[in-house]
């Protein structure tokens, strides 16, 4: 049996998103999340809730007038940066967040949580650099596997000496990989997968289901047939079985989500102010994204009933919300199967641009999310927002135009649709090179 252990932490979104797609990997079916798991001790659950909640206050902090941006750039941002790429250099020497890191792991932080890991021989997967460090320095028996989240990452996902580090890691993209040689991480530790997506937005190995309900999403896209006329050969080459001239069984599908600490769901009521008289008219469907936030969810409710949208909800208007993270994550990637466009911040939601997905991009929030900006426009899936009061307006132009079905096809080509496959191939099979080589970055 492939068996591993699957760990993340309950910190945003993005690292039990990533650890999602591998749930059936752990010999529970279910991923541990090592920030709360059964039989954790008090000074650890401490440390972890101190770290969380220190992330999250100043996360949403962006939002206070005048301060809020000093006080994250200050204390978050400036922590978190990542360097720039060019040009080439060393870039081993640890900085202050992952020597911090390291000091309270060797004072005793996770050797609990490694104890329970090894009462079993397999390997572990894990989502967060410091579950990765906290096995080794308290020797985790089986290979350590740390699964990158973003484009581009700062030097506290490399380990304190990473030349003597056993410690392997599995990346969504060049740049990642790349980063990771200049932090000194040994190239044999270096596996480019891509990035883990739901299988249940995949279908079989020749990706089916993805390329079903990609086609019907560009007709969608495309209502002018400015972009299938353009590019007709390239889209009859990937959907042979499609029918181009067919409607879309639903009307344009809009997605707006809001992060883990719900920093940005201010935007939803321009958006909701500008898309009143589409969303009457029943022109759009909107899913409102509030994630496990119960305070993000009344407040898109607060906004539906105060514009008088309130009467739309369960039609052309959803809210998508659960209290259980895994929950959620079912819900949404069912969702993601009739969404036409995906309007979120860039996190590591820019990987399901390999989806098919072109992405509105809604303001980064810290260092890792500008680079994944950059990279998820290199790509051509991702589209910087216009103001969100005047959506009435560029939207339906960038859709009139072709713009976004573009988007969508440069997603679906240049992205990594296996990295779950890939993964596994690596863990178990010891494949050197999982990745095939065609996609650009």
């Amino acid at each position: 049996m492939q068996e591993a252990w699957v760990v993340a932490v309950d910190m945003g979104y993005g690292h039990q998103r990533a650890a999602y797609p591998l749930r059936h990997l752990s010999p529970t079916g279910k991923v541990l999340i090592a920030n709360n798991y059964q039989g954790i001790s008090n000074k650890d659950r401490a440390i972890w809730q101190g770290s969380r909640h220190f992330y999250e206050f100043f996360s949403r902090s962006k939002n206070i007038p005048v301060v809020g941006n000093f006080l994250f750039d200050l204390l978050i941002d400036r922590m978190q940066r990542i360097q720039p790429f060019y040009p080439t250099r060393d870039l081993t020497r640890p900085n202050f967040q992952l020597i911090t890191t390291y000091r309270t792991v060797r004072g005793g932080w996770g050797e609990q949580l490694v104890r329970l890991l090894n009462q079993k021989n397999i390997p572990l997967i894990t989502t967060f650099p410091a579950v990765a460090f906290m096995a080794e320095e308290h020797s985790f028996k089986e290979d350590i596997y740390c699964v990158i989240c973003d484009s581009d990452i700062a030097r506290a996902w490399a380990p304190l000496s990473p030349r003597k580090s056993r410690i392997k890691y599995l990346t969504p993209c060049r740049r990642a990989t790349e980063r990771l040689s200049l932090y000194g991480v040994k190239d044999e530790n270096i596996h480019l997968t891509g990035f883990p997506l739901p299988e249940e937005n995949l279908g079989t190995s020749k990706l089916g289901l993805l390329k079903a309900d990609l086609s019907e999403r560009i007709v969608n896209l495309d209502p002018e047939r400015r972009y299938r006329q353009k590019f007709s050969g390239t889209f009859k080459q990937f959907f042979k079985d499609s029918k181009l001239h067919e409607v879309h069984r639903h009307p344009l599908t809009l997605s707006f989500a809001v992060g883990g600490a719900g920093a940005q769901r201010n935007i939803a009521k321009d958006l909701l102010r500008s898309l009143y008289g589409a969303l009457v008219d029943k022109r759009i469907n909107l899913n409102l994204v509030a994630g496990t936030r119960n305070d993000v969810y009344l407040y898109f409710q607060k906004l539906l009933n105060e514009s008088g949208l309130d009467k739309h909800v369960g039609k052309n208007i959803n809210i998508i919300f659960a209290t259980d993270k895994e929950d959620y994550f079912t819900e949404f990637n069912k969702s993601l199967r009739t969404t036409d466009v995906l309007w979120t911040k860039p996190s590591e939601l820019i990987f399901y641009s390999a989806l098919g997905l072109p992405i509105i991009i809604a303001p980064p929030l810290g260092s890792q999310e500008d680079y994944n900006k950059i990279w998820l426009k290199t790509v051509g899936a991702g589209i910087s927002e216009e103001n969100p009061r005047y959506a009435n307006e560029w939207l339906f132009d960038w859709v009139n135009s072709g713009w976004l079905a573009e988007a969508a096809m440069s997603g679906f080509l240049d992205g990594r649709q296996f990295g779950v496959e890939n993964m596994a191939n690596v863990i178990f099979k010891g494949t050197k090179k999982p990745a095939k080589d065609y996609q650009l970055i």
